[in-house]
């Protein structure tokens, strides 16, 4: 169990400049205890030999071989454009520059 008492909890909200009633002193002791024992818990719980990891489960990635094969020359993809220029599609310009 820790040591959070109503002393420390009067002193962190003197601290802090926050206003607390004594009934809010008791509670937040309460509260305070069990968060710093659930840190503790924590901490054991992981502590000793246990390698650090980013995924429990190791990942790998899946790619596919990079084959090239044939596919459409330049004018093919250019000719069902409505509009090409400089063998490039040709569109609207969408932002405001000059």
């Amino acid at each position: 169990m820790s040591e959070i008492t109503p002393d420390l909890v009067r002193h962190l909200a003197g601290l802090s400049r926050i206003l607390v009633t004594d009934a809010e002193v008791v509670k937040l002791a309460e509260q305070l205890s069990l968060i710093v024992d659930s840190v503790a818990t924590v901490n054991a719980a992981v502590s000793g030999d246990v390698p650090a990891t980013s995924h429990p489960i190791a990942l790998s990635n899946v790619f596919r071989e990079d084959i090239v094969e044939p596919s459409l020359t330049q004018a093919q993809a250019l000719s069902s454009a409505p509009d090409s220029a400089e063998g490039r599609f040709k569109v609207a310009a969408i932002l405001d520059e000059e």
